[in-house]
């Protein structure tokens, strides 16, 4: 079902009001995992509830409730975004969570790590390394959505990045290293917190940035669900395991006994199947 020569504006959770696009939803939807034939019943479902500046999470509320009755594993990784945004609410387990994106692609990670620099001494989020490659990852954790990073995080960080290279640039300490400095965040930069970051050579790693690189995309490619993903656990189970350093449905796979102690007999199995088809990708 195609809206026609009809143009219905959307309210964005930062306020901004856009076009709604059917195609988008559909694209959302589709990397879901759900099947063709429910994705073109909840965009009808979606279409027929329209209204000018309906909101993005109202729109969300209603696929969401969808794709939750017709089976858990489209509707926990439609709510991947969400799941995100549910690391919280310190910023702890987000850090945890992007040491397991550089784990995945072959870094052995720090967190934590305190570094001196030329100034003062500093204490890095997420040091990654691999070979002569050092990684020194700043994350920025936002638990409200429509909140963006501005180029005030990236100018910060460089300061930072820039003290500590200069210690051990005269220190001559791991000459050898390659060292690259980074900004992630589970929500958008804006464009200017891009342009500079581009500019000075500070990598950064958003929801949807770099293009198809982004952590929804990295999320894809190495089976990263986060176990906030999952809608058989309620939020205090959730939070009880990221107390425990676990963030990974992959990683509570692993850790059954655990979630023996942790969850009813009888959601037991629902847990696993869930856990089951979120990394099924791996």
């Amino acid at each position: 079902m195609k809206l026609k020569n009809k143009k219905t504006f959307i309210t964005k959770a930062s306020g901004e009001r856009h076009v709604f696009s059917e195609d988008k939803l559909r694209v959302s939807l589709l990397r879901s995992g759900a099947p063709l034939s429910v994705v073109n019943v909840i965009i009808e479902a979606v279409i027929s509830k329209l209204y000018d500046g309906i909101t993005t999470a109202e729109i969300y509320r209603i696929a969401f409730s969808m794709l939750k009755k017709r089976g858990k594993g489209p509707a926990a990784k439609y709510k991947l975004k969400n799941a995100l945004m549910e690391l919280g609410p310190t910023g702890f387990p987000f850090e945890q969570f992007i040491a397991r994106v550089f784990q995945a692609m072959s870094f052995e990670t720090e967190t934590g790590k305190l570094m001196e620099g030329n100034c003062v001494r500093h204490e890095v989020d997420v040091v990654a390394h691999k070979g002569t490659e050092q990684h020194l990852i700043e994350c920025k954790f936002h638990q409200q959505k429509g909140v963006f990073c501005d180029v005030k995080i990236p100018l910060y960080i460089h300061s930072r990045f820039a003290d500590i290279e200069e210690r051990l640039t005269k220190t001559g300490k791991d000459r050898a290293l390659s060292l690259t400095g980074w900004v992630a965040t589970n929500t958008h930069f804006t464009k200017d917190a891009i342009s500079y970051g581009v500019c000075i050579g500070l990598n950064l790693l958003g929801w949807d940035f770099p293009a198809k690189d982004g952590l929804r995309d990295l999320i894809d490619r190495y089976g990263l669900h986060p176990l906030t993903c999952l809608t058989t656990l309620t939020r205090q189970e959730k939070q009880q395991l990221l107390e425990k350093k676990i963030v990974l449905c992959s990683e509570l796979m692993t850790h059954e006994l655990l979630l023996k102690n942790l969850v009813h007999a009888e959601r037991l199995e629902r847990v696993k199947t869930e856990c089951a088809n979120l990394c099924s990708r791996l």
